[in-house]
């Protein structure tokens, strides 16, 4: 789709240091562990199934974390993460493919790579379980997604309407996140999910991303069909052990 015209400011800068990066220099072929197996554990021990997200700063953030980025992960773990997904955007995240490397050697469930992959050769840049693909940034989506399920990954496309979700069925993604955020205003609303959620197949593993912030909000989206949801902010604002367990727990202590 590559509809960046009206994306905000902030969002085109960092599309345009994406496709400046360079890719990786030999092809992967990974080991991935499975998302839908970690989200039907998850259900299976009455938790609801969180990505939670080792986040250090982010254009929509104040401020920067600097704790270890490996004991972050593990203490999200601790706390019933059934999947962690990693920054790898270096210049307005503060991400690094050296941080998603040590906390997926560190830890035993999937590692999503949260990055902006443009081009086929990035996705040879770090081995991950799950790699982020977002349909309205991407030329070419079947295309890159055949390539990142040729090297064994799992690929989470991301998208916000009805048309990009089209676009995401058509290419064959069988897991899908929508993306509350609004990239052109960078507002976000949680009724995009719900609008969004009815028209996805059943067969697909549909993940809510952005602005979870409370339990009632992780009952809200679940309610509307997720499968799994997607905390970055409020899960890294304080203690992150904590914090993960009020979500994965939200309907058990509603």
């Amino acid at each position: 789709m590559n509809d960046t015209a009206d994306v905000a400011p902030a969002v085109r800068s960092i599309l345009a240091a994406a496709r400046d990066r360079d890719g990786g220099s030999e092809r992967l072929s990974v080991d991935a562990r499975s998302l839908p197996h970690a989200f039907a554990a998850a259900e299976s021990e009455g938790r609801i199934p969180v990505i939670a997200e080792v986040k250090p700063t982010s254009p929509t953030t104040e401020g920067t974390r600097e704790d270890d980025p490996v004991e972050l992960a593990r203490q999200m773990v601790d706390g019933g993460a059934a999947a962690l997904s990693v920054l790898t955007e270096p210049d307005h995240f503060g991400g690094s493919a050296e941080n998603l490397r040590k906390i997926r050697e560190a830890v035993d469930v999937p590692v999503l790579r949260k990055d902006f992959v443009v081009r086929e050769d990035q996705l040879d840049v770090v081995e991950s379980d799950v790699i982020l693909l977002i349909a309205r940034f991407v030329d070419d989506l079947s295309g890159l997604l055949e390539a990142a399920e040729a090297r064994d990954f799992q690929a989470l496309v991301e998208v916000h309407d009805g048309e990009e979700l089209s676009e995401a069925i058509e290419a064959g993604a069988s897991i899908i996140g929508v993306n509350n955020r609004d990239l052109a205003k960078l507002e976000v609303d949680l009724a995009t999910f719900e609008s969004v959620a009815p028209a996805v197949p059943e067969d697909v593993t549909l993940i809510a991303e952005s602005g979870v912030t409370t339990p009632k909000d992780a009952r809200r989206m679940r309610d509307a069909g997720a499968d799994g949801l997607l905390v970055g902010s409020a899960i890294m604002d304080g203690d992150v052990q904590m914090n993960t367990e009020k979500f994965v727990n939200a309907e058990t202590n509603e």
